[in-house]
């Protein structure tokens, strides 16, 4: 093997490299990104890296663009030679292991579980000796396998691992998103100059040597090729160089061209294999009649390596090996690749170069491909099944049945979050002699599509034409695409195309076909019902629909579409506690079913339910699943549980910026309900700090227009925002649009917030009556913080009315309530209230706890319980040595030295 190529300049690079080799040597565990343009010396830096790591494992992967569909198979390569260590893991990570890389049947691994896995193997192969881990060209990893090794880059603290990146695209910050990242740009003028005198013997034309340094930016490779294939120019100054890495690419091809026609076939044969696999390249190359010697002209050349793998010196060689040959040549190739496999071990990759090899449709082979798309979800989900699946589409004959293909090929790439290639397969659709039903999917496909992959403006109104060109073709499918259509006209809120608003989806949903009075048919009445007739009309049918989906069984498929919609169908009804078991139901089965994007969703909701019941450390404890989950998926949106947690703590300095931002995403996005959210926690933050002008600007915005229960959730903080501020007629205004989504409720919820809010435009004994039926009704209720916030209004008013003893009663647990959720700003309110009775009462110090992270105190609270490491890790997807690192740090906060101690160790000890 060839010695590590010779570094010229590169000091900051060398110095960040070095320094996360230094923190594994400690112990510790670190995570980076390269990221540059193909040529600049990413792999170069990796060799240095490897130079370095004496003393430590290292363990070497490729990405190769021709795997980018073959699911775990750069996991696979990863994690083979230390398989092994995986009899140390829990058995639902190891079962996943065995699953996800073909040595045993089951189910789709959940991929936390496997992610999990991953992790654990690492740090086992990290306990004897450090482990580095090289991924160079991670951007043709596959995606299952990118996914899986982002969650653990994420997750790693204190395993001695390091795990580095080389991402060819700089520009490609959705690779490995979040990161840390270190950019490899070309060499510094000195540097590139210095690099091509080494590499060119003779004297130099320095007006040619300007140029091409200023023409190549720097880039390592361009300037190495120049020196080899433009020598002449470089010494005489004649001709102009191509730079850039197409113009490499083309170098390369024309280099394999020049070679003996032995060694070029071999090399095409190597690059159309995506495995590396030296013993099948020669296995296939003796059937061909190519010897060994074949390969000696391209070793010389320095293109490509072949020992126990095979090895091209650069990625591009790879890609321009195959451009090289003729379709006939490709197509032979993969030919022969096929009759090499077997077909029962290796079936997916051979069906996949049968696809490869094919001249022409061949129905036979589409309709394996079809069931190998099937039972290749069971291995690598969604991506794999969409490549075979489009592979299926482009080999079958039957029209009809080409465009099912494609359709099934496009949902698949949907779900498996590829939305470029839904969009590009559902062009392809729209090109073939598609029916009625088929063209109206079309629009249903690209209308979720878009929703997905944007949240907002366009995607109401495309799925609501879907909708209503399913209605004569299949009316089931029809109702539930304007389901569909509902929520995304939700979510774009005001920000939705002109006739994709929530009215005009509901219009048109009134005037469909009666549905099969199913759970899903009575949401889509209520939901409809709820913004054409108003909140009274939509109760029935929202009640039936709540009651329909909790009590009776509906499919997991249909849970996981509509179970937001279940649960904002239980906020309408002011039913909390089947808000918190519908959302409990969905993010049970998205747990279940490994279904991580519906899971985002459900625990975003969970969020808010956990902070309206007054439970700040579990809406936290949520925001690391929450975040996990995102990571994984690649999921942007903001937190709207995030943005009520900013406001509630009551940090105006540190909560608006972030509002801020997230209010500007939700613009870019389309998201018209995003920026409702940012209105409410803007309202909520200024209200809990007295500052009632600023919280009423941002109420009277979040109560604008009509989004069904979150509009109504809005209208209490208008009415106090109004009153506290003078706006007496705003505020009678806000209070008679609540009462239209309270009256005959039936529920504590809505009678508790309604007669607060008749309380604060109220004088004398009516505000009086109405404020204690508002305490009354919400301490039947888990509605903590709308109790502790009902109790200071209360205590306010009676303050003004000089009933201080009376004040007392209901500002000091009010007070209280809010210290123990940490709602500092609400917290301060209710001190000057209660100081104002005359109350001696101290500013509450942050006690120790404070000192320790959400991630810590998390963990010490299950270390209390009694779980071990391995437990706590299997619960918060970190390895057993990370949660050991973290419970150090615990210790050392909280003085204590072992677990007996930190049993008897106040997590929140008593305050002063």
């Amino acid at each position: 093997m060839a010695a590590a190529p010779i570094l010229h300049g590169r000091r900051t690079e060398r110095e960040q490299l070095d320094q996360a080799l230094r923190r594994v040597r400690q112990g510790q565990s670190a995570a980076l990104v390269l990221r540059g343009e193909a040529g600049t010396g990413k792999t170069t830096l990796l060799h240095h890296l490897e130079s370095q790591a004496d003393h430590c494992r290292i363990v070497r992967l490729t990405g190769v663009e021709s795997e980018l569909e073959l699911p775990f198979a750069a996991l696979h390569q990863l994690c083979a030679p230390m398989l092994a260590a995986s009899s140390t893991l829990p058995e639902p990570q190891r079962q996943a292991l065995k699953v996800t890389f073909g040595y045993a049947a089951g189910a789709v691994p959940d991929r936390m579980v496997l992610g999990l896995a991953v992790l654990g193997l690492l740090a086992e192969a990290a306990t004897e000796q450090p482990l580095v881990c090289l991924v160079d060209d991670a951007q043709w990893l596959d995606a299952a396998s990118r996914q899986v090794l982002g969650f653990v880059a994420r997750r790693l603290l204190g395993e001695a691992v390091l795990l580095v990146f080389a991402v060819r695209e700089p520009n490609q910050d959705t690779l490995l998103a979040g990161l840390p990242s270190l950019t490899v740009d070309g060499l510094a003028e000195a540097d590139a100059r210095e690099l091509l005198a080494a590499a060119t013997p003779g004297r130099l034309d320095s007006r040619v040597l300007d140029r091409i340094v200023a023409e190549t930016r720097g880039n390592p490779l361009a300037l190495l090729e120049l020196s080899r294939s433009g020598r002449a120019e470089l010494l005489g100054g004649f001709a102009l160089p191509a730079t850039g890495a197409d113009a490499l690419q083309d170098r390369y091809e024309r280099r394999i061209h020049a070679l003996p026609e032995p060694a070029r076939l071999l090399l095409l044969l190597a690059a159309a294999d995506p495995t590396g696999d030296a013993t099948l390249l020669w296995r296939v190359a003796h059937e061909l009649g190519l010897g060994p010697h074949a390969v000696a002209p391209a070793q010389e050349a320095q293109l490509v390596e072949i020992g126990s793998g095979v090895l091209f010196r650069h990625p591009l060689i790879r890609s321009a090996a195959y451009a090289a040959g003729t379709a006939g040549e490709r197509r032979a190739a993969h030919q022969a690749l096929a009759a090499a496999l077997d077909r029962e071990t290796d079936r997916q990759r051979r069906l996949w170069h049968l696809a490869a090899a094919a001249e022409a449709p061949d129905d036979p082979l589409a309709t394996d491909l079809a069931e190998a798309a099937q039972d290749a979800r069971t291995r690598g989900g969604m991506a794999a099944a969409a490549a075979l699946l489009r592979c299926a589409a482009e080999l079958t004959t039957d029209p009809w049945l080409q465009v099912e293909r494609t359709l099934a090929a496009a949902q698949a790439s949907l779900d498996a979050g590829a939305f470029s290639a839904a969009l590009g397969l559902l062009a392809r659709a729209e090109g073939l002699p598609a029916d009625d039903l088929q063209s109206a999917r079309i629009d249903l496909i690209r209308g979720r599509t878009d929703r997905a992959a944007h949240s907002g403006r366009q995607a109401p109104a495309v799925l609501l034409r879907a909708a209503r060109r399913l209605e004569p073709l299949d009316a089931r499918l029809a109702r539930r695409t304007y389901l569909d259509a509902w929520s995304a006209a939700l979510v774009a809120g005001g920000l939705a195309h002109p006739g994709g608003d929530l009215a005009a989806v509901c219009a048109a949903a009134r005037q469909a076909p009666p549905g099969a009075e199913s759970a899903a048919d009575h949401l889509l009445d209520g939901l409809a019902a709820l913004i054409t007739d108003g909140p009274s009309a939509s109760r029935p049918p929202l009640r039936e629909a709540v009651m329909g989906f909790l009590d009776h069984d509906v499919p997991a498929t249909l849970w996981l579409d509509c179970g937001v919609l279940v649960a904002n169908a239980a906020l309408t009804l002011w039913d909390y506690e089947r808000w918190e078991a519908a959302n409990a139901r969905h993010i049970e089965l998205a747990r279940a079913d490994g279904a991580l994007a519906p899971l985002a969703n459900a625990l975003n909701v969970r969020r808010v339910i956990a902070l309206w019941r007054g439970d700040l450390r579990q809406a936290r404890e949520l925001g690391l699943e929450e975040s996990t989950v995102k990571h994984v998926t690649g999921t942007r949106r903001a937190s709207y549980g995030e943005l009520f947690l900013l406001a509630y703590q009551g940090h105006a300095d540190q909560a608006l910026p972030l509002i801020v931002e997230a209010a500007r995403e939700a613009t870019e996005r389309g998201e018209g309900l995003g920026l409702y959210f940012t209105d409410r926690a803007t309202a909520l933050l200024h209200l809990g700090l007295g500052h009632y002008a600023e919280a009423m600007a941002a109420a009277v915005r979040a109560a604008s227009g009509n989004l069904g229960p979150f509009t109504a959730q809005a209208l209490p903080d208008l009415v106090e925002a109004a009153a506290r501020s003078g706006e007496a007629a705003l505020a009678h205004t806000a209070l008679a649009r609540l009462t239209a989504f309270t009256e005959n409720a039936d529920q504590n919820w809505a009678r508790g917030l309604e007669v607060r809010s008749r309380a604060l435009v109220s004088h004398a004994d009516e505000a009086d009556r109405y404020y204690a039926e508002a305490v009354e009704r919400l301490s039947r209720t888990r509605l903590s913080f709308e109790l502790a916030r009902t109790q200071l209004l209360y205590g306010e008013w009676l303050r003004r009315e000089r009933r201080r003893i009376d004040a007392r009663h209901h500002l000091k647990p009010a007070f209280e309530a809010f210290v123990d959720m940490r709602a500092d700003g609400f917290a301060e309110r209710a001190r000057h209230e209660l100081l104002a009775t005359g109350e001696k009462v101290r500013k509450r110090t942050a006690d120790t706890v404070d000192d320790l992270t959400p991630q810590e105190e998390h963990i010490a609270r299950l270390a209390q319980d009694g779980r071990t490491n391995a437990e706590i890790g299997a619960e918060l997807y970190l390895s057993a040595r990370t949660v050991e690192w973290h419970l150090r740090k615990v210790f050392a906060k909280l003085g204590v030295t072992s677990r007996k101690e930190l049993r008897d160790t106040p997590i929140h000890p008593p305050r002063r």
